[in-house]
């Protein structure tokens, strides 16, 4: 199973976040400020690699806390 962004997320988000294609884990790669953004809705999607290969999606909230305060 590989797993990727589904085309639904902006490009923004796609440059703060990597996702692992082979595990799914999902990690930052920029950094996140609450007062820009309080929440990311992450659209995921799982393919197999079956013929024909089925897929699935999911969505993931990542709320972001605000430290400073």
């Amino acid at each position: 199973i590989y797993y990727t962004f589904r085309d639904t997320i902006s490009s923004k988000a796609q440059d703060l976040f990597i996702i692992d294609k082979k595990s799914g884990e999902i990690r930052t790669a920029g950094e996140l400020d609450f007062e820009d953004i309080q929440s990311y809705d992450l659209e995921i999607e799982a393919r197999d690699q079956g013929t024909p290969p089925l897929s699935g999606h999911c969505s993931v909230v990542l709320e972001v806390l605000d430290v400073n305060d």
